[in-house]
């Protein structure tokens, strides 16, 4: 893990935000945006939620672009929004550390590897579909995917279960998504009304207001991927 120490987000745009003009970008920030995510792109089989702990380790703990709370907001949001959660992160980790040209540099990165892996694979998958050998990896790769999503959940239930309020409501979403089938629009707006709601009755209670969790003084975090350390 890199020792170097943590920058915040608001130093990284202070320090290398690209004004309008091609002169003024900060081409190396943005060669290293595209660079890491076009590094994520193939080894995220599955996509979606099996594709958060990879960009996770990455922007937090190797490029500690993201400290671990801005992380898991920006996770958040881009789950809440239309879209592939993959695509969306990476636009909005982007946009976040360099502007419109930095969502640029990480959405080509995330979207250039799959799209030459889609057409590599349209052209001899005809050829190699009924293999007993690739159905096989499949299988396997299927389980894989399950892994990777157990273990995003886990992630994102560390850092957005913080009381006893917040376990209820997950609770409470969890039982509506199983039990009804209502759009799921509806309940992540549901949830933000219903989150603002309960901040603001705490504090005319005067009650704490936890909005996130505090982290161990010099925890290791040691978080493993396909792809680690490519």
């Amino acid at each position: 893990m890199s020792t170097q120490p943590m920058r915040s987000t608001k130093q990284l745009l202070v320090n290398r935000r690209p004004a309008f003009g091609f002169s003024s970008w900060d081409w190396k920030l943005l060669i290293q945006i595209f660079w890491a995510f076009f590094k994520i792109g193939p080894v995220t089989f599955g996509g979606g939620y099996s594709v958060i702990p990879v960009i996770e380790n990455v922007i937090v703990e190797k490029r500690q672009w993201l400290a671990k709370q801005e992380a898991a907001d920006v996770l958040a949001i881009t789950q809440s929004i239309p879209g592939a959660i993959a695509i969306n992160s990476a636009t909005f980790v982007g946009f976040k550390l360099a502007r419109v040209p930095g969502a640029v540099a990480a959405l080509l990165g995330i979207l250039l590897p799959t799209l030459l892996i889609v057409l590599g694979l349209g052209v001899v998958y005809s050829q190699i579909q009924d293999n007993p050998k690739i159905e096989a990896a499949f299988k396997a790769i299927k389980a894989t995917i399950v892994a990777l999503i157990v273990y995003a959940g886990i992630k994102l239930w560390k850092s957005a279960v913080l009381d006893k309020t917040t376990l209820a409501a997950v609770v409470v979403t969890a039982a509506l998504i199983i039990i009804t089938n209502l759009n799921p629009i509806i309940i992540i707006i549901g949830g933000a009304a219903l989150g603002i709601l309960l901040v603001k009755m705490k504090e005319k209670l005067g009650m704490k207001v936890k909005l996130s969790r505090e982290e161990e003084p010099g925890h290791d975090y040691k978080d493993y991927f396909w792809g680690d350390g490519i």
